[in-house]
């Protein structure tokens, strides 16, 4: 069986039949919960979903201590090598245990929906503090796009908890890169939900042991160490999913934008489409989500704003913290760019195959966006060996794409 086609998640084994019988029976009710989510959320959205962020933000910046940082200054936690060594185990540990060789997937956004072509397009007339980088002269840069699912599982869609990401690869970038791996490419990332599902490296390596037990909700809820806010946060902006071109997407950390600046940047559709999910309140199908976008690409080109958020506040707008919303009260998102979607098939076995051929890395990048804070001097290693984990698992050789790429049609 392909790894990409969907299988029921697996069942929790934490050593102690109460705590997997609590996580699967939540994973159970979350999954139904998921079936008519779609008739209740829209209101939930539009009345108490800003409110409930501003409130659960608030009360997560109570427990945080200013460190007098200036913008875009970043402060190392302790035992930063320790956690990311720990993290780096427990994914591999995991990944040996879901996939055999020749069909393993990523450690986290795994389940790929499709891998499209697309161009990134800078705007005109910037104000000068965001013509920086890529954004510095108005051009085009050709792209691959692979639009995903959470992780580390591939589930159907309706099975998942509501979560997407987005994978952008920039090609034609000139310039030196951070990883030398790649000459000319400038990777970007975004996830659904507009704060990380964890605030440091330390919280996400205590995160990894419990997926590894397949029982990451008690991660947020055990005793000894507690992330409630955290899963509020993160349960305000997951919900049943109707296209993965129909929601943002936010970096959730930050990069530079330029010297002494600091960014997050998100993806927002420029479309109010709906598309319906097909049988609810019963089971859609498996991959819905990817069906999706192959009406959507069957009938015309799709778009999505790209917007830049400055840092202006290094407390209530940390580098450190990948759990904290940065408020647009005190920095609004402005658009600086397009990604445009052409009308296209990419949904050819050979095409959604070439996903796994493509490594993507934040540090995949130009020194005037450096990665900043602790998840991403993280990421570097882990997104690295990760990728090199799978492809000679796989016996895949690196590859870097330059958009010559072409594919049967079906």
């Amino acid at each position: 069986m392909d790894s990409n086609t969907s299988r029921p998640v697996p069942r929790a084994k934490t050593g102690s039949a109460l705590l997997d019988w609590i996580s699967n029976t939540s994973m159970f009710l979350l999954q139904m919960e998921r079936r008519i989510d779609p008739f209740i959320h829209p209101a939930f959205d539009a009345v108490l979903r800003e409110p409930l962020a501003r409130l659960t933000t608030a009360l997560i910046n109570l427990q945080r201590k200013d460190e007098g940082l200036k913008i875009s200054e970043e402060r190392a936690l302790p035992n930063e090598e320790v956690n990311l060594e720990a993290i780096i185990t427990t994914f591999k540990q995991q990944m040996s245990e879901l996939w055999k060789p020749g069909g393993f997937e990523r450690g986290g956004n795994t389940k790929t929906h499709g891998i499209v072509r697309a161009e990134f397009i800078v705007h005109d007339d910037l104000p000068p503090a965001f013509r920086k980088g890529i954004f510095a002269v108005r051009r085009s840069y050709p792209a691959w796009v692979r639009f995903a699912g959470p992780g580390p599982y591939v589930t159907p869609d309706i099975d998942d908890v509501g979560f997407m990401s987005i994978s952008i690869k920039l090609m034609d970038v000139p310039g030196a890169k951070l990883m030398d791996e790649e000459k000319f490419t400038q990777d970007m990332f975004g996830v659904s939900t507009p704060t990380f599902v964890t605030p440091d490296t330390y919280a996400n390596a205590r995160l990894q042991e419990w997926s590894l037990k397949n029982a990451s909700l008690f991660h947020f809820v055990y005793f000894k160490r507690p992330h409630v806010l955290d899963l509020i946060m993160q349960g305000l902006y997951i919900k049943t999913q109707s296209s993965s071109f129909e929601a943002p997407y936010f970096s959730c950390v930050p990069y530079l934008m330029g010297e002494g600046q600091a960014m997050q940047y998100s993806f927002w559709p420029m479309s109010n489409n709906k598309t319906p999910i097909p049988r609810l309140p019963f089971r859609p199908p498996d991959d819905y989500l990817r069906n999706a976008m192959v009406a959507a690409l069957d009938q015309g080109e799709v778009e999505l704003d790209v917007r830049v958020q400055l840092q202006t506040d290094p407390h209530l707008m940390p580098i450190e913290n990948a759990g904290v919303l940065w408020p647009e009260r005190l920095s609004p998102r402005v658009s600086v760019a397009t990604l445009r979607i052409p009308k296209q098939k990419f949904n050819s076995r050979e095409q959604m195959a070439f996903a796994k051929r493509l490594s993507y890395n934040p540090w995949h990048c130009i020194a005037e966006h450096r990665p900043l804070g602790n998840q991403s001097r993280a990421r570097r290693r882990v997104y690295y060996e990760l990728s090199k984990f799978r492809h000679d698992m796989n016996k895949v050789p690196h590859y870097e794409p330059d958009g010559s790429e072409t594919f049967p049609l079906s």
